[in-house]
């Protein structure tokens, strides 16, 4: 996955695939390497999964890209992201629905349509 804001782009490998995710959330201590911090007029919000709960803040980006495919101003939540084994973010039904995102299991892959 490619982050860019504010003219710095970003790498970020080991994202989770979450259907059951709503949105895209990406781990803080990443987005942090491109100084992207908590600002006073940010949106803050609780989020609840199986893992439990967090706080996060959310972000407009300038672009968000997986693989061929990007959206541009769009936004994420950024938090802990925490659960106890290496991911550095969790890729919701957010970017995956509005990018048309194909998932075969038995292939193992993530396509696009």
């Amino acid at each position: 996955m490619t982050l860019t804001y504010q003219g710095t782009t970003l790498e970020v490998a080991d994202l989770l695939v979450d259907t059951g995710s709503a949105t895209t959330l990406l781990a803080a201590d990443r987005v942090a390497e491109m100084n992207l911090w908590p600002a006073p007029h940010d949106n803050l919000y609780t989020i609840r999964g199986v893992g439990g709960t967090e706080f996060v803040f959310a972000r407009q980006v300038d672009r968000f890209s997986v693989g061929e495919r990007s959206l541009l101003d769009f936004e994420i939540k950024i938090g802990e992201v925490d659960y106890g084994f290496g991911i550095n973010g969790v890729l919701g039904m957010d970017f995956l629905y509005r990018t048309g995102a194909v998932i075969d299991l038995k292939k193992m892959t993530l396509t696009f349509s």
